[in-house]
């Protein structure tokens, strides 16, 4: 197999597999290896390749990585969460210590941490959605503003 032919059936694979995940992070690494086909297929030897690839791929990672930087929110992502403001049913503690609690939303049960932790509110209340930490919603006995 010619190697310009190797590099772009690991770039589709990359950019497949990234169509999956969302990062832009594999996106990059397709690019890189499109590059080295590139310098495959314009007759570059291995280490050419190699180095061309490895430089797109760092440099695509380098930028990828400061656009995602520069346009996280300073609220964490709170004000983008299309959920905010939605009500919840408490339906149990989990710790109730730490603030962790279960709550019904969507006919799902998820964990959610109550914002205010001195607060203790009793199962069957009704919670609004804050924000999200990962897969915990935050929530909070008020809607938000």
């Amino acid at each position: 197999m010619d190697l310009w032919l190797f590099w772009t059936i690991v770039g589709f694979v990359l950019v497949i597999v990234e169509l999956a995940t969302g990062t832009f992070y594999l996106l990059v690494l397709g690019l890189g290896a499109f590059a080295a086909a590139l310098v495959a297929w314009a007759g570059g030897n291995m280490l050419v390749q190699a180095i061309v690839g490895g430089v797109v791929a760092v440099a695509g990672a380098a930028f990828v990585h400061h656009w995602h930087a520069a346009h996280q929110r300073a609220d964490g992502g709170k004000s983008n969460l299309l959920d905010r403001g939605q009500p919840v049913v408490l339906e149990g503690w989990a710790n109730e210590s730490a603030g962790i609690a279960r709550v019904k939303y969507r006919g799902a049960t998820w964990d959610a941490r109550i914002s205010e932790a001195a607060l203790k509110p009793p199962p069957g209340a009704t919670l609004y959605i804050e924000g999200q930490e990962g897969t915990m919603l935050v929530v909070a006995p008020a809607p938000p503003r």
